[in-house]
């Protein structure tokens, strides 16, 4: 990117960033994101609960800086910090929810992260840095070659160092790191795995400009729905398609794997336990860093999937109101076409020269065949002309597959093991049958799942109509 002046100036005009770096209250704002958003890695919070913690904090700061300092409520602040001319904050309505809830937009967290690098660490670590770059360029020079030879050599030099490490711990020399190193790799660690949640959010900022780019287009689309689809997906494929969407998929699959969780769980245990490490007195979540990633990246999931089924609705809207629009000028043709009726015009009305004669060979006609009676064996009977109750169309069970894998993923995190059984006794069901049936379906996908048919479980429900339901089944186990 070429950093001119002209890019500097509009960023400075436009980037909410750099308007947080300049705000009249920008150490109070920033600190209290900080504390509301990124510490705790909260996603999203409720209007009351983010104006309480704001409350607090203003009545801290007023105490120390004096009565006039911040004049304004906290509910006014929040809303100041989420409009279009800051855009600190994303406003909205959480589905099924009537209450206002908030967002950190990714500008204001690079601002937060800027500022976070001006605080002076510990030490600047600098070999895990440059350990870092020699890896990865050694994977992009590897990865790119396409000489077997060249390879078999590079993997030849692999085994000689590793039996040559091999050699030497079988001798009593072991090489271990020192504090120093220790720390400076751990420092490494802290910042990219808090940089990777990040990254979370900004994808997920992607994908609802695409949405409200998309609506926009359909308000104001003059030209055919078969073009409007056709550039939908294909930005929407082209954001898949990019270097960060690709990089996200790739980064998604690694971590939902079980094998790569153990992993993670185990290193960062050892690693907390270093004498070293304690020393710096790290943050606690970092531990669980991974189950953040997994939090954050299904909440990111979450939404492009509720974008998805919003616009599939916003759509078939547009679609009714296309043909609610082709109806009533089909029955005003009708109307006025009766009206008519008995104005019949004198005379011929259309005249045609030389119309050529219809052929019809022989061989073209189909052969006879006995039409099919049906046969209804049910009484139908008419109704009383009364009108239905609109509300039966709305009482369609949903059930989120997207809460289920949720249930079951943290139920195995404490566990190798678990049954459907148990998972029903901690989550019983809501949506009766169709959850149940939800479970077994994902039970069926999942490759570390299996069916006992030596065992067998049984379900109970209550349903809308005050009936007590059972089933069984046989018994499900999930493993990591």
């Amino acid at each position: 990117m070429d950093v001119d002046y002209d890019t500097l100036q509009a960023l400075r005009k436009t980037h909410p960033a750099w308007k947080l770096l300049v705000a009249d209250h920008s150490p109070l704002i920033a600190a209290f994101l900080q504390h509301t958003f990124i510490v705790p890695n909260q996603r999203r919070l409720s209007r009351a609960d983010l104006a309480s913690a704001l409350e607090d904090l203003l009545f801290t700061l007023r105490e120390t800086q004096g009565k006039d300092a911040f004049p304004r409520s906290a509910q006014a602040y929040l809303d100041d910090w989420a409009g279009e001319d800051k855009g600190w904050l994303r406003k909205f309505y959480p589905q099924g929810s009537d209450e206002v809830h908030y967002d950190l937009m990714p500008a204001a967290e690079k601002a937060l992260s800027w500022l976070e690098s001006l605080i002076q660490r510990p030490f600047v670590g600098t070999e895990s840095r440059l350990m870092t770059i020699f890896d990865l360029l050694r994977q992009m020079v590897e990865g790119t070659e396409k000489d077997v030879q060249v390879r078999i050599q590079e993997l030849e030099k692999r085994k000689a160092a590793v039996e040559n490490e091999l050699a030497l711990v079988r001798s009593g020399r072991v090489d271990i790191l020192d504090d120093t190193a220790v720390r400076d790799r751990f420092l490494q660690v802290s910042q990219t795995a808090r940089e990777l949640l990040g990254d979370f959010r900004e994808v997920e900022y992607n994908f609802r400009r695409l949405d409200r780019k998309i609506r926009e287009q359909i308000t104001l689309w003059e030209g055919s729905k078969a073009q409007l689809l056709a550039d939908f997906f294909g930005e929407r494929d082209m954001i898949a398609e990019s270097d960060q969407g690709k990089s996200f998929t790739a980064f998604w699959d690694l971590l939902m794997s079980p094998a790569r969780q153990e992993e993670l769980t185990g290193m960062l245990e050892k690693v907390f336990d270093l004498a070293a490490v304690k020393a710096l007195s790290p943050d606690r979540r970092l531990k669980r860093v991974h189950y953040d990633w997994l939090s954050a990246g299904e909440h990111t999931q979450r939404t492009v999937a509720k974008l998805s089924g919003q616009l599939r609705r916003y759509l078939d809207d547009q679609a009714f109101l296309e043909n609610k629009r082709i109806m009533q000028v089909i029955q005003q043709i009708e109307a006025r076409a009766v009206k008519l009726r008995d104005q019949m015009p004198q005379g011929s009305i259309m005249e045609m020269d030389e119309a050529s004669p219809d052929i019809h060979l022989p061989m073209e006609r189909p052969l006879y065949k006995i039409p099919v009676k049906p046969r209804i064996t049910d009484t139908v009977t008419l109704g009383d002309g009364s009108d239905i109750p609109a509300d039966m169309l709305h009482d369609i069970v949903f059930v989120d597959r997207l809460t289920l894998k949720q249930r079951i993923r943290t139920a195995l995190q404490t566990r190798d093991q678990v049954t459907l059984a148990q998972i029903l006794f901690d989550h019983p069901l809501e949506k009766g049958l169709a959850e149940l049936v939800t479970y077994l379906t994902l039970a069926a996908e999942d490759d570390n799942a299996w069916f006992d048919d030596t065992l067998t479980h049984r379900a109970v429900w209550t349903d809308a109509g005050g009936i007590r339901r059972q089933a069984t089944f046989n018994a499900v186990i999930f493993s990591r």
